[in-house]
């Protein structure tokens, strides 16, 4: 096999060992959007959780399909089905699968002992062109900004007989609370030698009405600290929407300019950080005038909530600092028995460019 491009194709894996690449062993139609790779990853986790419920033991099954991420695609009987085209059908069939899972869980009479939890890594892109991007509502831009419609996702809960259904939680959440959660519910106490940023969300899992302390959150583009959101604000200390430069004309905010908040360079805003009240204000179109009192009060406590933080962050060793071509899938374990071993190129390791 010849690969004539700089970088090697995406492999597939089962568990650790290769199974074929995207385009090859694994079809997308990019002009059409048919693939039946989500099919695939369903079959997967039904012939996963009916192994483990076999052996009577207990199993954790981290479902990801990447239907909804360009290349977007969808199966042949979901294709054309919806009314928001190609993005719309990947979609359905993501929703139609969900259901198909939960319904294996109710056949095996174990959906009162397995918890579910449903949501995104970020919020859709919205750069990809008409059939691959997806839509983030009123709130602004989508992936690849720390703007809400980069951050904000939809979270749904689901665990007969524990958490009631239809009960709606305003609590800010994190992906990161999802460790200590998972924790609590497994009754295991989190290890004693590091800090977690989680927290543990079964209180108001259980009980919609709880409330979280107020707690903030802090939006990262690489080690650069770029926004906080404190209870309803949320403080931009850097705005970058696009970049002409970095990426060669990408908008990640098509059709959303709003002056002096959605920039094409990476504007510093640290001495007199955009203030936003994402209660009246959710898809951050107006930024609180420096002069109000409100302005000044929601300053003071984010700036005392950003000093504290700082001040606790325990330098680390960088783990992505080195790129090197020759490390990336060439010929993962397993290819040997497909024929699919790529010759890698000569390691010449340099230092990764990473702007914030």
């Amino acid at each position: 096999v010849v690969w004539s491009a700089k970088l090697p194709n995406i492999p597939v894996y089962n568990n650790t060992e290769m199974v074929g690449r995207y385009y090859e062993e694994f079809k997308i139609n990019k002009k059409t959007g048919e693939s039946n790779l989500t099919q695939i990853y369903l079959q997967e986790a039904f012939d996963f959780i009916l192994e483990q419920h076999a052996s009577q033991q207990p199993f954790f099954l981290y479902w990801a399909p990447d239907a909804t991420h360009a290349p977007v695609y969808a199966s042949k009987s979901f294709l054309g089905q919806s009314q928001r085209g190609r993005y719309g059908d990947a979609v359905m069939e993501l929703d139609d699968s969900i259901g198909r899972i939960l319904s294996l869980l109710r056949s095996l009479h174990i959906e009162n002992d397995t918890f579910v939890f449903f949501t995104s890594d970020n919020g859709a892109a919205v750069m990809s062109g008409p059939n691959e991007s997806g839509s983030n509502g009123p709130f602004l831009c989508g992936k690849e900004t720390t703007f809400e419609g980069g951050m904000r996702e939809p979270a749904i809960v689901w665990w007969p007989g524990h958490i009631k259904e239809g009960s709606v939680s305003y609590e800010l959440a994190s992906v990161m609370d999802l460790y200590p959660t998972s924790l609590a519910l497994a009754g295991i106490s989190p290890p004693d030698d590091r800090t977690l940023d989680g927290l543990d969300l079964t209180p108001v899992l259980l009980k919609p009405s709880h409330t979280l302390q107020i707690r903030p959150i802090f939006f990262y583009r690489g080690n650069e600290l770029m926004a906080v959101r404190l209870g309803q604000y949320k403080a931009h200390y850097w705005t970058w929407s696009n970049s002409w430069e970095e990426f060669k004309g990408i908008n990640f905010c098509p059709g959303q300019e709003v002056p002096g908040v959605t920039t094409h360079n990476q504007t510093e805003h640290t001495m007199q950080p955009l203030i936003f009240h994402l209660g009246r204000d959710p898809g951050e179109k107006f930024p609180l005038s420096v002069l109000s009192n409100e302005y000044q009060d929601a300053l003071g406590r984010i700036s005392s909530v950003v000093e504290q933080h700082q001040k606790s962050l325990v330098p680390a060793a960088p783990q992505l600092n080195m790129c090197d071509l020759a490390v990336m899938n060439w010929a993962p374990e397993g290819c040997e028995k497909l024929g699919k071993c790529l010759k890698a190129p000569k390691s010449e390791p340099w230092k990764c460019d990473w702007p914030h």
